[in-house]
């Protein structure tokens, strides 16, 4: 009786606190109610939208997809901070390894279209389609590369945090299982 009840308070214990290890020690953090409310209701919309502005500006301006993906993997590394599963939009994102594969695919197809019309890989072209109640929006060809970066450094974040997601419940096992 006393194991189950020391394991149903360890149980219990955990689900409001998250846990990491530093040099054998075993440090407990209490989840925040305003921590969470404040990285799910503001920073994560914030970031996200910053996320993309600095994406699809980097095509004429410093930024770009690399730094775009490093904004919103930020998003989702604070999400795992708070002891959230990284999510968008309140679904959470399941299958990093889809989206690591679109941004590469994309990325690549971006490099060799060029040469389908006996133009050097990553050339550059410019469009400008004239939308309804918009006006003229320039649309340039190197932005499908910057999309396919940034969702390639989005996967990677994710993937990231999927490891560490899987390290950390394997530490919490062991601590409920009574192992140092």
């Amino acid at each position: 009786p006393a194991a189950r009840a020391r394991e149903l308070e360890c149980r219990a214990l955990c689900a409001n606190t998250w846990a990491f290890s530093d040099r054998g020690r075993v440090m407990n953090f209490v989840r925040s109610a305003i921590l969470d409310e404040l990285v799910d209701r503001w920073l994560s919309k914030v970031a996200a939208l910053v996320a993309l502005y600095v994406t699809f500006r980097g095509h004429n301006a410093p930024g770009g997809g690399f730094a775009g993906g490093l904004v919103l993997g930020g998003v989702f590394v604070l999400q795992f901070l708070t002891g959230r599963e990284p999510h968008l939009r309140h679904r959470p994102i399941r299958r990093p390894t889809m989206l690591l594969g679109a941004g590469l695919l994309m990325a690549l197809g971006t490099t060799a279209a060029p040469l389908f019309v006996d133009a050097a890989p990553l050339e550059s072209h410019i469009w400008k389609p004239d939308l309804p109640l918009i006006g003229e929006v320039k649309v340039v060809s190197s932005m499908f590369f910057d999309l396919g970066v940034f969702l390639t450094v989005i996967a990677v974040v994710l993937l990231i945090l999927q490891s560490l997601g899987t390290r950390g419940a394997a530490v919490s096992q062991r601590r409920l299982d009574g192992e140092a």
